[in-house]
């Protein structure tokens, strides 16, 4: 028999399952940011009540992102070898856990361990969760598939910093961390029933035989292999990038723009809670919509158009993220938060979807973990080095320069922008191409070791 002559598994049929998938993944999603978010939102309480420092309070925020950042390869490894609804609901539910134990911590060891463990349990969803999603939306529907879920991110940022605000007004700082967990177990033993694991690749067409979940013919990729593929195709290596940069950027904003509007702007921690996030997160999940279908127009009309998409967001973002750190007016700053919000969802919608433009669906969880690792190693950066220039920077108060350093994020937006336009220009046909005959010449074969 030819190669190309294989029995053929038929894609996912193309009705409503296929949707209700996203919906569950999002529920999942919410909790994840929002059990990450909370902390934020009680720095202040932490800072008063347990003697932490600023530059303390930065190494909580960055152990949860060092560890997420480090076990992001493996989990990736994981996901492209094991069930991967077993992964995601397993972690949830384990991440649910550190959350409980979170409201009972009473010393900074405990915070930073448990923060260290949250990272760990978090660390298996996304490339889970994206491997999942791409087999049941194809080249078609995967942009707005993902950015659908990717609202879950925003809604979740919110959830997490208004209620953990809301809460620790109320009732004290330990009170959400223990409603969040108690509801992300129960949630996680309900989708064990609904949530379904799809043939893998299947949403790219028919399938050979050798292509199913459990890959006799055609083992899991190696992260030798995984590593291999990215050095070989430069517009991998300009997104991973661009996320470093971008990631960056959201992780100061996540972390120290509660404390920010506390201190610059006099605001208490629920309404501090609620500004960080709500604006530019609500704005953030209507940008990743339009991000999403304007990313699947493009992409059917010319190579790059999900990374066009992107770079658009981002250079479209460059001025208010600077507006937001330096002016002294609310109103201008909430303005300025919602459209840096929107512009953030353009790209946001399509970090995965365009990397799946132009790496291999066998290693597609394996790329998610690498891409993850980069992209969270920018974000594990942000505490620590913002809660240094806090204290060690030139300007005259604490708030002087943490408004600065918001400020420069705008340039790292602009950097990232730059970035992918030369990847579209220089790399994404050839790149995009190289795949397309690698993938229709049958399965996949590894490459000779």
């Amino acid at each position: 028999m030819k190669r190309n002559e294989s029995i053929l598994i038929p894609a996912p049929p193309a009705g409503s399952y296929r949707w209700w998938v996203v919906a569950m993944l999002w529920l999942v999603c919410f909790f994840n940011y929002a059990d990450r978010q909370a902390i934020f939102s009680v720095f202040p309480l932490l800072e008063s009540e347990l003697g932490l420092t600023k530059l303390q309070l930065g190494l909580v925020g960055s152990a949860f992102m060092w560890v997420y950042a480090g076990m992001a390869p493996f989990a990736g490894l994981t996901g492209d070898r094991a069930n991967r609804k077993t992964l995601i609901l397993a972690g949830f539910s384990f991440w649910s856990v550190i959350t409980l134990m979170t409201g009972w911590a009473t010393k900074l060891w405990h915070l930073v361990t448990f923060r260290a463990l949250e990272g760990f349990g978090e660390a298996f969803y996304f490339p889970a969760s994206m491997s999942l999603i791409s087999d049941y939306h194809g080249p078609r529907t995967r942009s707005r598939a993902m950015s659908f879920h990717q609202s879950s991110v925003y809604i979740g940022t919110i959830g997490g910093g208004a209620l953990g605000g809301f809460f620790a007004e109320a009732y004290g700082w330990r009170f959400g961390f223990l409603v969040f967990g108690t509801a992300g177990l129960a949630a996680s033993f309900l989708l064990l029933r609904w949530l379904k694991e799809p043939v893998r690749g299947a949403s790219d067409g028919n399938l050979p035989a050798a292509e199913v979940s459990n890959r006799e013919q055609v083992p899991p990729p190696t992260l030798r292999e995984v590593l291999g593929e990215l050095s070989r195709t430069p517009t991998a290596l300009v997104l991973l990038a661009a996320f470093f940069g971008a990631n960056f950027v959201a992780a100061t904003f996540l972390t120290w723009m509660p404390t920010f509007l506390r201190e610059k702007f006099q605001m208490n921690l629920a309404v501090a809670g609620l500004t960080a996030t709500i604006y530019i997160q609500l704005a953030s999940a209507l940008g990743a919509p339009l991000g999403g279908i304007l990313a699947d127009g493009l992409s059917q009309k010319f190579r790059g158009g999900r990374m066009l998409t992107q770079s658009i967001g981002l250079a479209l973002g460059a001025p208010f993220i600077f507006i937001t750190g330096a002016t002294l007016s609310v109103p201008r700053l909430v303005v300025s938060m919602a459209l840096f919000g929107f512009c953030k969802g353009l790209y946001d919608a399509n970090i995965f979807a365009a990397m799946y433009d132009v790496v291999s669906p066998r290693t597609r969880a394996s790329v998610a973990g690498i891409m993850n690792s980069v992209g969270w190693t920018g974000a594990a950066l942000a505490p620590a080095v913002i809660g240094w220039v806090l204290t060690r920077g030139k300007r005259a108060d604490e708030v002087a320069n943490l408004s600065r350093a918001v400020s420069l994020g705008g340039a790292v937006y602009l950097s990232a922008s730059v970035l992918l336009v030369a990847g579209i220009v220089f790399f994404v046909k050839r790149d995009m191409e190289r795949l397309r005959i690698r993938t229709s010449d049958g399965p996949e074969t590894p490459p000779a070791r």
